[in-house]
């Protein structure tokens, strides 16, 4: 009897730290309930009250697991269209990728469930833990900061201000205080001998988190009037996106070409023709040929820029050879309206086994997973390219999921940000709205406007407040043209990077030491 009540007990703790996994992966596109945030660790937080540190770790590897399958189920389309990979196969990749990002939600839970217990002090950590975490999933090894907490409530202006002080870690930390309060208030009155003293506590937490939101969203609202006011005062330039819907199946055909570079240069042109943009972007590769080596197409893309008369931001491979040895580069090239090359800049933080294999010495064994594209090179991170007097930052596709590349480009000079990627490899899944989601953040964090420019979709422009203008759907035909500000302050996240991670890791580290050297968490 008492074994099997064991297993009951064990199966509801399993079953809740699975629906905080799904609870957060509804937080993000395309579900987008993002009010679920708020609430969506307090199963996970129930699970695990009163466990040791061995069984909460496997809850929240139960949590991560369901998390990042549901939210990063797309892969598999990616790897069995495009990498031919048998879907079984493709099946078994995601999972040893989830498995990995599995680890921090684990790691989350065993401190979790150690803090739980402590004074009300020692319960900060639980967010500064998370951000600590969700920073080390961002730059450990090649780093995969794709959709962290913070980044689900893109769509709440007035809260996602404060990420031009503290980035996108600053809205994860407030998101989980929220919850641990409300877990905090859930549980004084639901456990078994709970007192006075730690309904007090309860409420003190629950107060301070309110405090903390109140602040957030003042702060919201006054910077929204702040920056609008420096916007409206701002220079700008008029800027076309071009998005041609070019099959991925057909891309790199060489028949095929001619066309797709006829295709862009058709919605290039401006209506009236009278009335040219000054700056017309490209999607990544949208040029699909080695720009300078394929003649023939150069010569055609520079004569289709001359009769438009604007400056052009063009995706293209290239390839720069240097004694006897080639390198390959996945390059955004800068035309002026008369045609001439003014700059380029070449992806600087590129996509394993997509444009190259890590670890190729000690793994030889294992190829590229998608066809058609290069061992790339990785270029300076952070150049700008110069359209007369207004340099001009460039992300590459995955380079957009990366703070410190738009960061780095704003603080040598860039006034505005061009993120020109290629999404047709995920098909119509939940990715391209997640991709485009998170670049609201690199233009708030900045102060940038952010021009996208997307082979299939999502393209458009957001403004350094965080709105999102004109947004074209998928696998359409489309053209949008806005007015955009160009931006020359400096934010303190700009400046100081990523700080409030470091401080929530030190805190965090600081209260680890201090739990195992005397702190010994109450039993339940």
């Amino acid at each position: 009897m008492a074994q099997s009540e064991s297993m009951l007990i064990g199966s509801w703790r399993t079953i809740a730290a699975g629906t905080s996994g799904l609870l957060l992966t509804t937080c993000f596109p395309n579900t987008s309930w993002t009010h679920v945030a708020w609430i969506c660790l307090l199963p996970l937080l129930f699970a695990i009250r009163g466990q040791n540190g061995g069984r909460a770790f496997r809850l929240g590897f139960v949590c991560g697991l369901v998390h990042f399958a549901t939210l990063l189920g797309w892969l598999n389309h990616t790897l069995v269209v495009y990498g031919h990979i048998p879907a079984v196969a493709g099946w078994g990749i995601v999972l040893l990728l989830v498995s990995y990002l599995a680890l921090f939600p684990g790691l989350f839970a065993w401190w979790s469930s150690r803090v739980l217990t402590m004074p009300n002090w020692g319960k900060w950590s639980i967010p500064a833990a998370w951000v600590g975490l969700e920073y080390v999933r961002s730059t450990f090894l090649s780093g995969f900061p794709w959709e962290l907490l913070g980044n689900s409530l893109y769509p709440h202006l007035g809260i996602i201000q404060i990420a031009d002080w503290f980035g996108v870690y600053g809205i994860s930390f407030v998101i989980v205080l929220v919850n641990v309060a409300l877990y905090d208030v859930l549980s004084s009155f639901t456990r078994r001998g709970g007192d006075e003293v730690e309904r007090r506590f309860a409420w003190i937490s629950i107060l301070t988190a309110g405090i903390v939101v109140v602040h957030v969203a003042a702060y919201g609202q006054w910077k929204i009037q702040a920056i609008q006011e420096i916007m409206d005062d701002a220079p700008s330039i008029d800027v076309m996106v071009v998005q041609g819907n070019i099959d991925q199946s057909i891309k790199w055909d060489p028949s095929r070409q001619q066309a797709t570079v006829e295709k862009y240069l058709r919605l290039s042109r401006p209506l009236p023709p009278s009335n040219p943009p000054d700056l017309v972007v490209w999607p990544e590769t949208a040029a699909p040929f080695y720009m300078g080596r394929n003649l023939g197409m150069t010569l055609l893309l520079k004569e289709g820029i001359h009769q438009t008369g604007s400056w052009f931001l063009v995706g293209s491979p290239y390839i720069q050879s240097e004694a006897g040895k080639s390198a390959y580069y996945n390059s955004a090239f800068l035309f002026d309206p008369e045609g001439m090359v003014r700059g380029r800049y070449d992806k600087a933080h590129l996509v394993p086994f997509g444009e190259y294999v890590p670890f190729q010495r000690w793994l030889p064994f294992i190829g590229k997973l998608v066809e058609e594209v290069g061992d790339f090179q990785e270029g300076d991170p952070g150049r700008v390219l110069r359209m007369n007097d207004h340099p001009v930052g460039v992300l590459i596709c995955y380079e957009q999921i990366f703070p410190y590349l738009s960061r780095q480009a704003c603080r040598n000079g860039a006034e505005v940000l061009v993120s020109m990627t290629n999404d047709a490899w995920y098909g119509r899944t939940s990715a391209p709205f997640q991709h485009f989601s998170m670049a609201v953040f690199r233009a708030v964090e900045n102060r940038r406007a952010l021009i996208r420019s997307a082979n299939t979709g999502i393209s458009g422009f957001i403004d350094p407040i965080g709105r999102i203008v004109q947004p074209t759907d998928l696998f359409v035909d489309a053209v949008s043209r806005s007015e955009i500000p160009l931006m020359r302050q400096e934010t303190i996240y700009a400046t100081w990077g990523d700080w409030f991670a470091w401080c929530c890791m030190a805190y965090t580290i600081g209260v680890v030491a201090s739990s195992f050297w005397g702190y010994r968490p109450k039993k339940t």
